[in-house]
């Protein structure tokens, strides 16, 4: 059987910046180890299976793996897939917001998908967490260390570093400017000698409050002992725990609060995600996260029947 597949640039409006997603709009009868095959085979970041929910024409399955294993929820694949399924006619926008619901392992999300003459323009998600939140880290010298950077580097005037799990923990550390994130570089010897795996954190987050773009709020970058050192992976996963982290601090006032999150830089495939958090002070802390995507390439498949 012939099954079809696109390859969808995600979190940017320009080809070659982004995340890479692959999805599959209709994979109904492919097994789980055929899907884990292809995978693979694609060796891309993420691929996404999306099946049809039977009498449900605004509800889809999809099931999403990487080159190792499956994901049981993943944010960028949320964008990819909605942006796929609208731009191929698999779903068909009702006017300037459609709404659809696609489930993952860990559930269903609720999808916003806005466009104009049937075509796509941005998709936007929400997601409620519960976040612990320590205040322990390692020290400054620490943290200089074994990001590579001075302590003179680091930010402690609006921020500090602080742990924080929505499920998955992450040492969040603040510096001043664009330029100390992305010269920052993991040192393997300097982290396994100092307190941070005590905290059982195996990533990082590294953010600054600039960017010499002016379409971005912050600047993010993920470290961490499991990352290559000119790896810059997509931060998606981690903004959960960033806006949890950010309304930890005092000065952030009470109210909704839209800001937008930029990775990378043009040459290491920029992505820029718009978000919105509900500073509400309560257990669970909503979010919405919302970007746009462009179809890079699309395919197909030949699988014995």
């Amino acid at each position: 059987m012939k099954y079809h597949y696109y390859i969808a640039d995600v979190f940017t409006n320009q080809l070659f910046n982004g995340a890479q997603i692959a999805v599959f709009p209709a994979a109904d009868g492919l097994s789980t180890d055929t899907m884990a095959a292809i995978a693979k085979e694609l060796n891309l970041t993420e691929t996404v299976f999306v099946s049809h929910e039977p009498g449900a024409e605004q509800r889809r399955r999809m099931r999403i793996f990487s080159p190792l294993r499956e994901i049981d929820f993943a944010g960028h694949p949320i964008i990819a897939t909605a942006y796929v399924l609208a731009e191929c006619g698999e779903i068909n926008l009702t006017g300037t917001l459609t709404k659809i619901v696609v489930e993952q392992n860990s559930g269903p999300v609720e999808v916003n998908i806005s466009g104009t003459a049937g075509k796509p323009s941005f998709v936007q998600f929400s997601r409620s967490d519960s976040a612990i939140i320590d205040r322990f880290a390692p020290t400054d010298e620490e943290l200089s260390r074994f990001l590579g950077l001075q302590i003179a580097d680091l930010d402690h005037k609006k921020y500090s570093p602080r742990l924080v799990s929505c499920g998955f923990p992450y040492l969040i550390v603040p510096v001043w400017s664009y330029e100390s994130v992305r010269k920052a570089r993991f040192n393997y010897p300097a982290w396994s000698q100092s307190a941070a795996p005590q905290t059982a954190a195996q990533e990082i987050l590294l953010f600054a409050p600039k960017s010499p773009n002016p379409d971005a709020d912050f600047n993010t970058r993920l470290l961490g002992p499991n990352i290559s050192l000119r790896d810059d992976p997509p931060v998606g996963s981690a903004m959960p725990a960033f806006c949890s982290y950010l309304c930890s601090f005092e000065h952030t006032q009470k109210g909704t609060h839209s800001f937008a999150v930029e990775r990378g830089e043009i040459s290491t495939r920029r992505s820029l995600l718009q978000l919105e958090m509900d500073n509400k002070q309560l257990e669970k802390l909503t979010i919405r996260i919302g970007g746009q995507a462009v179809i890079f390439a699309a395919g197909s498949i030949n699988l014995p029947a």
